[in-house]
């Protein structure tokens, strides 16, 4: 396994030096993790003997006609490019319709490359060929047409287990990071810590994507919701903003890391939101009515 992911780290640190080359003035390449590529280095020379965090950065795009940018978040799994890429790309010309087709169309560009095949130049060149016409043609999406094909889209719901969230600027991250993304849900702060996201899929998974990194140990994706919809989604959702829920904890002592928060209070307001069910996969206990 390890030469392996050495094979595809060296190749990684590869592709970066042709992305610093094709991008040379500051900015134009934001790592997440500055020393992210230095870390790497030292792995695949023996002087780091723990597996570095992964490569993520944002590349800002111009896009000349029209006069517009795209900011393309790329995260780099240690395996690729023997495994698919992860990246997603935004910008605030585009309404979130538009940036979800521009995203699938992407993707599934991307997914026509064979495994070991380098391919971040490849999704720059085919933003830079190809995303004007979804800028644009965006007044045209929405013109009545008897011919035209619903667009599906898949709506999808995550729940999110953390052994606790606490810490102030993480509470603030995961806000808003949510309101960003136009997800709805919640964040049950305390121990532990439960998240709900639920939005369009490209949403969802961008949010989960963001809130774990650098490297948040103690978080899992315990349950996913996925639909289909012809339409915005709105009628799947069971929550109608993205806010943090703020339970009593055990013994009235007030959210301390050494309390537990009140579960019972948890489940009634699962209750309220149609998701009783997930109670059970959270927690791996049965739920009980207060009646019973």
């Amino acid at each position: 396994m390890s030469a392996s992911v050495k094979e595809s780290l060296q190749l990684q640190l590869l592709e970066m030096e042709m992305l610093f080359s094709m991008f040379p003035n500051q900015g134009e390449v934001k790592l997440e993790d500055v020393n992210a590529l230095t870390n790497i280095k030292r792995y695949l020379e023996g002087t780091r003997e723990a597996l570095p965090p992964k490569i993520e950065f944002v590349i800002t795009l111009q896009i000349e006609e029209p006069k517009v940018k795209i900011d393309l978040q790329v995260t780099m799994p240690h395996s690729y490019p023997y495994v698919a890429l992860q990246l997603f790309g935004r910008s605030p010309e585009l309404d979130r319709h538009q940036q979800l087709l521009l995203n699938k169309g992407l993707t599934s560009y991307i997914g026509t490359f064979d495994p070991g095949e380098l391919c971040v130049c490849a999704a720059i060149q085919w933003l830079q060929d190809n995303s004007a016409s979804y800028f644009l043609n965006r007044k045209l999406v929405y013109e009545p047409s008897t011919q035209a094909k619903p667009v599906k889209n898949t709506f999808l719901r995550m729940w999110i287990y953390s052994h606790h969230i606490y810490q102030q600027d993480l509470r603030k991250k995961i806000l808003e990071v949510g309101k960003r993304l136009d997800v709805t849900g919640f964040c049950m702060t305390g121990k532990p810590g439960i998240i709900c996201v639920e939005g369009f899929k490209e949403h969802c998974e961008e949010f989960w994507h963001t809130i774990r990194y650098p490297n948040w140990k103690h978080i899992s994706c315990k349950h996913a919701e996925s639909m289909e919809t012809e339409g915005n989604g709105e009628d799947l959702r069971l929550f109608h903003s993205f806010e943090e829920l703020l339970l009593e904890a055990h013994g009235d002592y007030g959210l301390r890391n050494d309390y537990h928060m009140n579960l019972g209070q948890f489940l009634e307001f699962l209750k309220k939101h149609k998701s009783e069910h997930v109670f059970q996969i959270l927690f791996g206990i049965e739920s009980k009515s207060s009646e019973s």
